[in-house]
């Protein structure tokens, strides 16, 4: 489509979304991220309903992904034409960052080989920002920053709407950096004069601290990886994890270190809410800004551990200094009522 503004000048790194459209021998047409802040529910629409219509007559797979009240204004609206469009709520895509992206993967990957000609796979994606800690807002906008280099070689046009009735400024704010054009119609992009490089945008997000570990973390240099399993699985066993959730948050502490490769420095402590793993290797990187978001392939690839280790934590936290490469791991304590009350563990 001529008239759409181009994903910024990042270049795509090698865990990016497969470079073809699925089930298509010809070369994708340009992805597109855009933003669309509304302030009602008249002006959601005003960006939805074109945005759907427009996708329903070209023959465009189309999934909306918001909250329940906009889900019910966009039925109401579409009337039978409703029935057509996947839907989902904007939490039951997941709580963490890495769920989201995989769901988006796998959408892709089922229907974008059924858009005709120069269509695309059309995303409705709001993301759930209220409530959030302001480290875990700073992953989200991570995400939508990393999502103009996952999206490359797609033929996915995403829209993801900001409702500035509820939201931070700030959170608003950050839109325009991490999303290259606005789009108010569902139709017309307006490219964003703050969006920022995704690399640049995403080391500044890796630069800002991470938890300090108390002085009475326990700590371990770990040479080799059994010795990494063993002080992980011990000391989350001490805590109060489960046999089962403590080996998972090992093996998840194993996928960074062979990241960012042994030895390591390893503590790990308790605190309302989680408990916290904490790997540091200095001089040590990770060189993929996006490693880690999608699900692994038929053949390895860079990345693939970093997935496996965001799956099984609530939060995976990244910082770069020229001190070296910290990573901290985020699971649930064992007073999570809500895995509790699951019974899953």
């Amino acid at each position: 489509m001529s008239s759409e503004v181009g994903m910024g000048n990042g270049t795509s790194p090698e865990s990016a979304f497969p470079r073809h459209v699925p089930g298509r021998g010809r070369s994708p047409v340009t992805p597109v991220h855009q933003a669309a802040v509304y302030d009602s529910d008249q002006c959601f629409l005003a960006m939805a309903l074109p945005f759907v219509r427009d996708g329903l007559a070209k023959g465009d797979p189309v999934m909306a992904v918001t909250t329940p009240a906009n889900l019910e204004l966009l039925g109401d609206a579409l009337g039978q034409d409703g029935l057509l469009v996947d839907y989902a709520e904007s939490g039951f895509l997941g709580r963490r960052t890495v769920e989201r992206v995989t769901a988006f993967h796998r959408y892709w990957r089922r229907r974008g080989a059924e858009a005709r000609g120069d269509g695309h796979v059309r995303v409705i994606a709001e993301p759930l920002w209220t409530g959030r800690a302001a480290r875990e807002v700073r992953a989200w906008q991570r995400m939508e920053s990393a999502l103009n280099l996952l999206l490359s070689g797609t033929n996915v046009w995403m829209i993801c709407p900001y409702d500035a009735r509820v939201l931070d400024p700030e959170v608003v704010a950050a839109a325009r950096r991490t999303h290259p054009t606005t789009s108010a119609d569902g139709r017309t992009p307006l490219a964003c004069s703050e969006y920022t490089d995704p690399v640049d945008f995403i080391r500044e997000c890796d630069s800002a601290p991470v938890l300090e570990p108390p002085r009475d973390a326990a700590s371990v240099t770990a040479a080799t990886f059994p010795a990494l399993r063993e002080f992980v699985t011990g000391q989350a066993s001490l805590l109060g994890l489960s046999p089962d959730r403590a080996s998972l948050l090992a093996v998840a502490a194993g996928k960074v270190a062979d990241q960012l490769e042994l030895p390591v420095t390893v503590r790990l402590w308790e605190r309302f809410g989680a408990i916290t793993c904490h790997l540091h290797r200095p001089g040590g990187r990770i060189a993929n800004p996006v490693a880690g978001f999608l699900p692994p392939g038929p053949t390895d690839r860079p990345g693939d551990g970093l997935w496996v280790a965001r799956q099984l934590c609530d939060r995976l936290d990244i910082h770069d200094d020229l001190g070296g490469c910290t990573v901290q791991l985020h699971v649930p304590s064992a007073r999570a009522e809500e895995l509790r009350q699951s019974r899953k563990y």
